[in-house]
């Protein structure tokens, strides 16, 4: 979501009376790449770019090629084999091994359907949204490079310009949300033959963080660079005050919000009874799917035992969701590598990964 943000704030910045913009999208891999299906990457005709589609090895060319369908006003596919041993085709050397298709979609600033405004009303939305995007196509109705952005089954159907298209669709689209796996499916009727991708587009990880101390500050920091979302329940005048410029939220620290199924909660009060109330709060009335606790494991004995006194002893699925220590086994010792190593945790957590070493890793690197 950070890179649609970025690519979104500099498309504002654009002035259409004088220059052209195109975005390019990753719209299929095959074998290795940096990159994933959905990466994207908005260029201008004076050479300028926000986000990538590749390590760096593709942008340049692929800038190039932007250019002549700003220039035509259609929309392209050019694919890139970085496993050719043809000396001539971009890419290789570079050790990729993998065959990328990347979409180049001329950026037409009246139209509110382009592909880069699709992606504006997801930057708020808190539950996984399916873009549709035309990667093939034989149809007029639906030519290459349209866009289309389900965020409910109604407002879908009244936009999309094919309802003999819509049960098919529909529940591919239902399907795509259930897996949260990325694909794409070929159609075909009366209107010709076309080829979709269906993307998953999930929120961004938003963390409560419940604690003042000196520690938060590289924690929020850290995740602002990710992209991530930060709330922080506080004292707020006992806080340095660049914290507001950095967390999205300060609020004060009995203040309760409701999480969603996207939120990771971080208890580093540095104090029992503190982390203890909002511990209970968030284990026995939520479903986060993290709940991180600062501090040894000893200490979260104790409130264990605590429960279990006031005959509220934690079920499996709940000692599923805590997590204490907080934070992968790295060795940090300052409270940025302790940071480090709870975001990495979280990252894990919500990628259904164990956090081991890739290379012991025997399956690739992108694979469920």
């Amino acid at each position: 979501m950070k890179e649609i943000r970025a690519i979104l704030d500099h498309y504002k910045k654009i002035d259409f009376t004088t220059t052209k913009a195109a975005l390019a999208t990753v719209v299929r891999v095959e074998g290795s790449s940096y990159r994933r299906v959905g990466a994207r990457m908005l260029v201008t005709e004076d050479g300028q770019w926000v986000g990538g589609i590749s390590g760096g090895c593709l942008e340049g060319d692929a800038l190039k090629r932007a250019r002549l369908a700003m220039f035509t006003g259609k929309a392209a596919i050019v694919t890139y084999d970085t496993t050719d041993d043809d000396p001539y085709q971009i890419g290789v050397g570079l050790g990729c091994n993998g065959i990328i298709d990347v979409l180049l979609s001329p950026l037409n600033a009246d139209d509110p359907s382009n592909a880069v405004l699709q992606l504006e009303p997801l930057i708020h939305r808190r539950s996984p949204s399916v873009v549709v995007t035309v990667t093939e196509s034989q149809s007029d109705t639906l030519p290459l490079g349209s866009v289309y952005r389900f965020e409910d089954a109604d407002s879908f159907a009244a936009l999309f310009p094919v309802q003999e298209l819509l049960p098919a669709l529909s529940e591919s689209i239902h399907t795509t949300l259930h897996s949260q796996k990325s694909h794409t499916q070929e159609f075909s009727g009366s209107f010709g033959s076309v080829c979709v991708l269906l993307e998953v587009i999930l929120p961004p990880i938003h963390l409560f963080i419940h604690g003042g101390n000196y520690d938060i500050y590289p924690l929020v920091r850290q995740a602002r660079e990710l992209g991530w979302l930060t709330t922080v329940f506080c004292n707020p005048q006992k806080i340095n005050k660049v914290l507001f410029q950095w967390a999205d939220a300060v609020l004060a620290k009995d203040t309760e919000v409701q999480p969603d199924d996207y939120t990771a909660v971080i208890l580093m009060a540095h104090d029992l009874e503190t982390d203890y109330r909002n511990y209970h709060r968030y284990v026995t009335t939520t479903t986060v799917p993290y709940i991180g606790l600062l501090g040894p494991r000893k200490r979260f004995e104790k409130m264990i035992q605590r429960m279990e006194e006031a005959a509220q002893p934690l079920s499996d699925s709940q000692l599923q969701r805590t997590y204490s220590p907080a934070g992968l086994d790295t060795g940090a010792a300052t409270p940025e590598e302790i940071d480090l190593s709870i975001l990495a945790e979280i990252r894990t957590v919500f990628s259904n990964r164990e956090g081991g070493l890739l290379r012991r890793r025997s399956r690739p690197i992108y694979s469920e």
